[in-house]
């Protein structure tokens, strides 16, 4: 007896389950051949696993002709066939393409309807009926962003007259006053610069309300070295009130960065080493300031030292100060010292424009003038530009772009006699992403000087890691040079990198009638430590007729700390 009343329950359940797990068939038909096959096209879902998903999908296919233009439609009752099939009869009636709508001009700006309407004026707007929601939704967006954040609209008295013309009333609830920022509240970072919120974000108090617009500008963030924000702004409403609080952390943005570098002495055959210390300073008494310290010393007895301080929003004004003093001493043959001092302007979050003075000054440590070098004097007035681009999520590459260029027009006085002169330079490098592990990085550095005669310490001196590599820092000297550096980076793990090494160089010394090319071949690596970013670089640099020699390898060695 259990094992029939078992096999029975094992029966019912069986079809039970059959029976109630019947998909239902859905046929939706117009009052004629024509309307049928509009309907068709909509493309409706004809199986339903129940009855309610089945009457959702008819008043959907409702909703939908009649947002297309069927105004006079109208929706029977579904029949039912037979046990899982249904037919819904749906008669479309006339098409209408157009509407015209009326509204008040003092509440609805004409200007908003330029790229919406079909046609405006001061008191109507006509539209395609199919992109009334989409043109409505735009109208309450403009709205929104003129500082009604709760507006509301509704089309209101739909008619179609005797010409068969639809009209309608655009009804517009702003529902509460025009909201602008009445107070702006730092959170996480409370002593984050207020100049930067006002100059760099563009946000400060009576700023007409637009949320939208406020998280394209907190974005920009990501574009500081020292601050990150945490999370989205938020607004707290009151009744007459507005206040927009953002969330912002401090970032680790000092730097540190040095090198180690050694060679073989091709007359000693020696090891000689060389290197540098790199110092920045950011941020540090919570006004954006940047303070930046370079000390290098040379394998071949140079030694350079250049301290530069930016001060950003000075006074909370749009305009910033900087200040740079560079010294370079030349064995027992000379010092150049360069005073630097210009005005800047922050044009956004990613554009810099600067204008100022600089003032060279260089002695002959000799008593007598040998090998061109003399005393002499250049004042230059120069305009630059800075584009930056920065990523500090990315701990490994944080800067993706990087664009700077300069002229400078001046005066050289020597042995009283002047002569013009014109400096140039522009630097520009950019980390494209192959996808996530390939990356190219290339860089673009070049540095010129016309002037009707040159003397030895006045060249620019390039070289050396930053910039050919292969090569003795600073142990090329030139009236005009340009460096194309190229790197193919592989990412082995997040924190470790492997990079090829292609640079060229095209050099003029017009003080020794020289014109060459330069080639750097070679192989490095990079890894995020605890202490920094560690780098490890082996380069062999040659001219354009001089054979591959091992001996002229050079290992550079240099790490880059936050802290």
């Amino acid at each position: 007896m259990t094992k029939k009343l078992i096999l029975y329950h094992i029966i019912y359940i069986t079809f039970v389950s059959v029976a109630f797990g019947q998909d239902l068939h859905l046929k939706i038909i117009g009052s004629n051949e024509t309307e049928t096959k509009i309907l068709d096209s909509l493309g409706y879902k004809k199986t339903h696993p129940n009855y309610i998903t089945l009457q959702a999908e008819t008043d959907s296919v409702f909703s939908k002709v009649t947002t297309q233009g069927f105004l006079e439609a109208k929706l029977n009752t579904i029949s039912k066939v037979n046990d899982s099939s249904f037919v819904s009869t749906i008669a479309l009636g006339r098409i209408y393409k157009y509407v015209t709508i009326h509204y008040q001009d003092s509440i609805l700006k004409s200007s908003y309807l330029k790229n919406i309407a079909l046609t405006f004026d001061h008191n109507t707007f006509t539209l395609a009926i199919p992109k009334v929601k989409t043109a409505l939704h735009a109208l309450n967006s403009l709205i929104a962003q003129n500082g009604y954040p709760f507006a509301g609209l509704q089309l209101t008295n739909l008619s179609v007259d005797e010409n068969q013309n639809v009209t309608a009333t655009l009804t517009v609830s702003l529902n509460g006053k025009k909201r602008r920022v009445d107070d702006i509240v730092v959170k996480g970072y409370e002593k984050f610069p207020k100049s930067y919120l006002k100059h760099f974000l563009k946000i400060k108090k009576t700023t007409l309300f637009n949320l939208s617009k406020i998280k394209e500008k907190t974005e920009l963030l990501n574009n500081l070295r020292f601050a990150n924000q945490a999370r989205e702004p938020e607004v707290l409403f009151t009744g007459d009130s507005t206040l927009l609080y953002l969330y912002l952390t401090k970032v680790k943005s000092n730097t540190f960065d040095g090198f180690l570098g050694f060679g073989t002495n091709e007359e000693s055959n020696k090891i000689e080493f060389d290197g540098y210390l790199n110092l920045e300073l950011n941020n540090n008494l919570n006004g954006g300031e940047t303070f930046k310290l370079l000390y290098k010393s040379d394998e071949i007895k140079q030694k350079t030292f250049n301290a530069n301080l930016s001060l950003p929003y000075v006074f909370n004004s749009p305009v910033g100060i900087e200040l740079g003093l560079t010294i370079f001493k030349k064995d027992t043959l000379f010092t150049t010292t360069n005073q630097i001092i210009n005005a800047t302007y922050q044009v956004n979050s990613r554009h810099l424009v600067k204008t100022g003075l600089e003032n060279i000054t260089s002695n002959n440590i000799q008593s007598t003038i040998v090998n061109g070098v003399d005393d002499y004097k250049t004042n230059l007035y120069k305009i630059g530009h800075q584009y930056l681009s920065q990523n500090n999520n990315n701990q490994l590459f944080r800067i993706n772009a990087y664009v700077y260029s300069e002229i400078g027009f001046g005066k050289r006085t020597l042995n009283s006699t002047q002569s013009h002169q014109t400096q140039f330079k522009f630097d520009a490098h950019k980390i494209f992403s192959l996808n996530e592990k390939n990356k190219f990085y290339t860089r673009i550095n070049t540095h010129g000087l016309v002037s009707d005669s040159y003397l030895e310490n006045e060249l620019f001196r390039f070289g050396g890691i930053n910039s050919i590599r292969g090569f003795e820092e600073n142990s090329l000297t030139a009236t005009l040079f340009g460096v194309v550096n190229t790197e193919y980076r592989y990412l082995l793990s997040p924190t470790i990198y492997a990079h090829t090494i292609i640079d060229f160089s095209y050099l003029e010394n017009k003080l020794l009638s020289q014109k060459e090319k330069l080639f750097g071949f070679g192989f490095g690596f990079g890894i995020l430590t605890q202490a920094g970013l560690f780098k490890l670089i082996y380069a062999n640099g040659k001219n354009e007729n001089q054979a591959f020699k091992l001996s002229n390898s050079k290992i550079h060695l240099s790490l880059n700390a936050y802290f």
